[in-house]
């Protein structure tokens, strides 16, 4: 029979892939927790209509790439391709929403699309997910990088690369808009790629979003956003590079970052790491005022950011497993039940550990011992029932050995 193998694109995590997860989330919650923010645990199923709405039908994730079937009702389900579309949906369900108040929220988990999986991309990966809502001051939108920035930080990632834009807003965009479109219409519509043929009459911003070399090189003298920003937008913008500047966090004006995704405005950001060598991105976010309304909330301000883990992974390399405090060799078959019982007891007292199922000889046990990183080898046989000891072997300790009480020895614990 042919053995079933994993579906492309989705990864198995052994325990020291994972271990790397694990302490990007214990980091995460150490610093968000200094920002007031708290964790919010979403699905990972959602109606359809709720991505369609809120990242744009005209999006490549959207468009091309979620992971979409129907229920046995016929609904249509999709598998979360991003994590803000959920939290947003969370924040207008449960009703906390009240004027003035600002709610805080951070979020882990799988997200799937629908593209080709290569080094650091999988269509199951993992995102680190932080929003703010009811704060439409740029003070929210300079907190929000400074707290990323610091959880980057702490990582161990030193090597950053902040890219800064503003998207303006429903009272300049307009205007910014009309500018790219007499602009693209001066240059010969055949020489853009298919996507960005449809992107000219759907959504002109998203044509600066483009990778193709030819589009990038068409693009590379369009009007820039930042030239028309309203009074409003241009006093947000500037008050976010002050606090980033008051706080030391360099950045680089990026006015042809629009990010993938339609609901932002004004602020928009992406961070990189250079710590491997070449540039990897790593996180990126923005301001989305108009979102938690369009999806049926109240006219409630957001901005937030995401940063996905599998990249963060490979920045990071493999993290350290914590040692273990002991490894109980079993010698004797007879001490098999009772190294069990006393392996339970020091782990009571809090120490981890292994301990053998069954009997072995000395040299296989110790040659396990050492391949475990364990502080001390514990070791049980025939003598040590009799006596009712414990042979304690110091595994990086100038003493070498002795036979302690049971009793005694867990009592010094």
């Amino acid at each position: 029979m042919a053995k079933i193998q994993k579906i492309k694109g989705f990864a198995d995590l052994f325990p020291e892939e994972a271990a790397q997860y694990t302490r990007m989330e214990a980091v995460a919650r150490e610093v968000f927790g200094l920002y007031g923010f708290g964790e919010l645990r979403i699905p990972v199923l959602e109606k359809t209509e709720l991505f369609a709405k809120s990242i744009g039908e005209d999006t490549d994730v959207v468009g091309k790439e979620m992971f979409t079937f129907p229920d046995r009702k016929g609904r249509s389900l999709t598998m979360r391709p991003e994590a803000t579309a959920g939290v947003v949906r969370a924040f207008i369900e449960s009703g906390v929403h009240q004027p003035g108040k600002v709610s805080k929220y951070f979020a882990f988990g799988p997200m799937f699309r629908y593209e080709r999986p290569q080094k650091g991309r999988q269509r199951q990966f993992h995102q680190i997910d932080a929003e703010i809502f009811g704060a439409d001051e740029a003070q929210s939108d300079g907190e929000l990088i400074l707290m990323l920035r610091t959880f980057l930080n702490r990582l161990g990632l030193t090597k950053l690369t902040i890219e800064l834009n503003s998207l303006g807003c429903a009272e300049c965009r307009p205007g910014y808009r009309q500018a790219l479109i007499d602009y693209y219409k001066s240059k010969d519509r055949e020489n853009f790629c298919e996507d960005c043929r449809r992107r000219m009459d759907t959504n002109p911003l998203r044509v600066l979003d483009c990778k193709v070399p030819t589009c990038k090189e068409l693009v590379k003298d369009a009007p820039v956003i930042t030239d028309h920003l309203c009074p409003e937008c241009e006093k947000h913008f500037a008050d976010v590079r002050a606090i980033l500047d008051g706080a030391g966090a360099a950045y680089e004006l990026n006015t042809r970052l629009v990010r993938g995704l339609d609901y932002y405005v004004r602020t928009c950001f992406e961070v990189s790491s250079s710590d491997i060598g070449a540039q990897t991105a790593v996180a990126g976010g923005g301001r989305y005022d108009g979102l938690v309304k369009n999806l049926g909330g109240a006219d409630c301000p957001g901005t937030g950011f995401a940063c996905g883990m599998e990249r963060l992974a490979l920045l990071l390399g493999q993290a350290e497993t914590a040692r273990p405090d002991f490894y109980l060799a079993v010698v004797d078959e007879a001490a098999a039940n009772e190294a069990m019982l006393f392996a339970q007891k020091l782990r009571d007292k809090g120490l981890s550990g292994e301990v053998t199922y069954g009997s072995g000889s000395m040299k296989s046990r110790m040659r396990q011992a050492n391949k475990t990183g364990a502080r001390v080898c514990l070791i049980l046989g025939g003598q040590e029932m009799a006596d009712g000891t414990v042979t304690v072997k110091y595994m990086d300790d100038e003493r070498d050995q002795e036979t302690l009480d049971r009793s005694l020895y867990l009592a010094s614990l």
